[in-house]
């Protein structure tokens, strides 16, 4: 099949050309743009808890509003606040609620804190209408705006946090953090590539055709999130352009790499191409197919933002593989040894090679190898065991000079942590008559006596008295892993104390961390074990083999949890960070198993080529590391580095991801594919091709060797 793609692309280059200009100006012109979201919530199905709480609230208390914004006054010396700085918040509070801003509803000051560091003003705002709807940023800015000059002569200083600055702060941070990502990631191309081939034309083939292939992988995105109602998180973007122009990049460096080997084997430049996307065509397909469904099992998650971020990575990947194997062939068939132009290193392999040298250590002590790197692999992992969860992920999307950020930390000083976020808990009466008010005091007392419950006001009574809400402060930070183990003890005893005839229900911020928690527990039972499962079948049909996808996987997932190990260790241990972002270690599982799967499958397809042609196990594993492993290092690398991008990107999330997917990248090229799985399979030896038995000798199919003719055309 592969054969017959090559034979194909190379023969008709321009229609192959053209058709993929067509389909990018035709996909851009109907895509609707992407959207992103930092609302947990909206992540979460409607049967949990947290869920079931927010609709209670919204039809019995209309009328009531958590704040979208947040203004903390406090004195520019950090001293406490006199009753005229009180009186001068109070003013300026009600001169930018009167001035009727678009957006803004009615802006209420509160009195200052106990300890008079801090006094804030809620603003109110009209509920947004979807994730394109910009009247609450657009209010957030025109409040810090307007806001400087009524605080002009006084010793006062003021900023704004809560959702809608938070959400004002992300965007801007979003755009800077994908400008920084985009240009890291092209010029870290380029410069590698001028270095692994000294052409200035194969450095700049990637950033080129992958920006035709972005196009349309981003319009096909679109066009599918809008369909199926899809939302993404608002790191979507930048997580793109490292897929798009790492994995592109990938595909066509193991293209390029044996096409070059092929020039050099005699073959004239035409038939060089279709011997190599002949060649290596299976090994892409195969990795790229590992990767898709990898990213598809993502479906299978509880969380809306896994669900639609696992399709979105999934096309983005099928576009590449699809540019991999056409467009980027018919490039190069158009520009045949041209493309390497100035350098004429393309002619002859060198002399000495360090990749033979090691290789042939290799295969002479397989096991020294194997177990050097096992031993590697198995120490980093022991960190995993230390891992905690971070659930914020709006504060987390921030750098941590955003004027939310700080402002959040300000308001801090003077009122409890849990007080930014209170828990809500709703007392409902089953058949929708009045609550008999004899039971509210005594349910109030219940919520009091859970360990981590600060304080407990209320309760508010709904317009018709069926609904009773207690505004719960927590002793700790809302975010914080001690908040939302708080919230299982409160749920209980809410539940508990119900008086019959009514029900509990337990809502706000920190119950949403919770119940994100408890999706995400069920995920790693689902989404991994099927997404390891999917991976395997796929080894498995490539290989002919029931022994070599076992270890294969396994060595993948010792990587897996030495990535998580050293992540843990250098961002908890060493950064002082109180946890990993919860989603991390999915987007690990999915990324490092994955791709370190691409660098196993090119590896072992190699090995097995060696095999066939007659060579022993560990002949075959030092062929295969010496031919193979600079492909996969030159992957490797640029991949690793085109991630590690993302610790430019200024705030938690991206750098957390950026470092511990780059981080299992080097663990998974350069310990996992190009020393593990050698090894290994040197030392299983003819068994781990058992029952397909694909090393046996074997030749190459005439029809990637029939001549390729230019076509009538050209």
């Amino acid at each position: 099949m592969f054969a017959r793609v090559g034979r194909v692309v190379v023969r008709h280059p321009w229609w192959v050309i053209l058709g993929w200009v067509i389909a990018a100006v035709a996909i851009v012109s109907l895509s609707p743009g992407l959207t992103s979201t930092t609302d947990e919530s909206s992540f979460l199905p409607t049967h949990y808890e947290s869920i079931q709480a927010a609709n209670v609230q919204s039809k019995a208390f209309p009328q009531a509003f958590t704040p979208a914004a947040i203004m903390v006054f406090e004195r520019q010396d950090g001293s406490a606040l006199s009753d005229q700085d009180a009186a001068k918040v109070t003013q300026v509070a009600k001169s930018l609620s009167d001035e009727k801003i678009a957006g803004v509803q009615q802006i209420v000051a509160t009195p200052p804190s106990t300890n008079k560091l801090v006094q804030t003003a809620a603003v109110a705002m009209a509920d947004s209408t979807g994730p394109t709807d910009k009247t609450q940023t657009n209010a957030v800015t025109t409040l810090r705006d307007d806001v400087k000059p009524l605080l002009s002569g006084t010793n006062l200083k003021v900023g704004i946090t809560g959702s809608a600055a938070q959400q004002l702060d992300s965007q801007k941070s979003g755009n800077k953090a994908e400008a920084i990502v985009g240009i890291a990631t092209i010029g870290l191309i380029i410069v590698l590539l001028l270095v692994i081939f000294r052409s200035p034309v194969v450095a700049l083939l990637p950033v080129i055709t992958i920006g035709v292939v972005s196009q349309v992988a981003n319009g096909l995105i679109a066009i599918c999130s809008k369909a199926f109602n899809l939302k993404a998180d608002s790191s979507i973007n930048e997580i793109l352009i490292v897929v798009l122009f790492g994995i592109g990049t990938d595909y066509i460096l193991f293209l390029m790499f044996r096409y070059r080997e092929r020039l050099r084997a005699g073959e004239d430049a035409k038939q060089a191409m279709v011997s190599a996307v002949t060649r290596v065509g299976e090994a892409i397909a195969s990795a790229a197919g590992a990767v898709i469904i990898a990213f598809l099992a993502l479906t299978l998650s509880s969380l809306g933002l896994f669900k639609s971020m696992g399709p979105s990575l999934a096309i983005a990947v099928a576009v590449t593989l699809l540019a991999g194997l056409t467009l980027i062939p018919a490039v190069v068939s158009l520009l045949g040894t041209k493309v390497f132009w100035p350098s004429k290193a393309w002619r002859s392999a060198p002399t000495s090679s360090r990749a033979a040298a090691v290789g042939r250590a290799l295969g002479r002590r397989p096991g020294l190898f194997a177990g050097g790197a096992g031993l590697v692999m198995v120490l980093l992992a022991i960190g995993a065991l230390g891992f905690k969860a971070n659930f914020d992920l709006g504060s987390s999307s921030l750098p941590k000079n955003a004027e939310s950020t700080v402002a959040l930390a300000d308001l801090q000083r003077g009122f409890p942590a849990g007080s930014t976020e209170p828990t809500s808990v709703f007392l409902q009466e089953k058949a929708g008559t009045p609550l008999d008010k004899s039971t509210l005091a005594a349910f109030a007392t219940k919520l009091e006596a859970v360990h981590g419950v600060g304080q407990v006001t209320g309760p508010q009574l709904s317009k018709d008295g069926s609904v009773a809400n207690y505004s719960v402060i927590l002793s700790s930070d809302p975010s914080s892993s001690t908040a939302i183990h708080t919230i299982a003890p409160l749920r209980t005893a809410a539940h508990a104390a119900a008086p019959p005839g009514t029900t509990a229900l337990v809502g706000g911020l920190t119950a949403v961390f919770a119940d994100i928690q408890h999706a995400m527990d069920h995920d790693y039972l689902i989404v991994f074990p099927v997404a390891a499962v999917l991976i395997m079948i796929i080894l498995g049909l490539l290989l002919r083999s029931l022994v070599a996808p076992w270890y294969l996987m396994a060595s993948v997932g010792l990587g897996f949890a030495a990535t998580l190990g050293a992540t843990v260790l250098l961002f908890q241990n060493v950064h002082g960070d109180p946890g990993l972002l919860f989603i991390l270690p999915v987007f690990m599982y999915l990324f490092v198993v994955a791709l370190g799967t691409d660098y196993n499958i090119l590896m072992i397809a190699r090995l097995r080529e060696e095999a066939r042609e007659g060579h022993s196990p560990r002949e075959a594993a030092a062929l295969a590391l010496r031919h193979a492993g600079p492909t996969i290092a030159a992957a490797g690398v640029i991949l690793a580095g085109t991630f590690a991008s993302l610790l430019l990107a200024g705030n938690d999330i991206l750098s957390e991801m950026g470092f511990a997917v780059s981080f299992g990248i080097v663990i998974a090229a350069f310990v996992m594919a190009m020393f593990f799985t050698p090894a290994i399979t040197a030392l299983i030896g003819h068994r781990a091709w058992w029952p397909g038995h694909q090393d046996r000798a074997a030749h190459q199919p005439d029809a990637a060797r029939e001549p390729v003719q230019a076509s009538a055309g050209r």
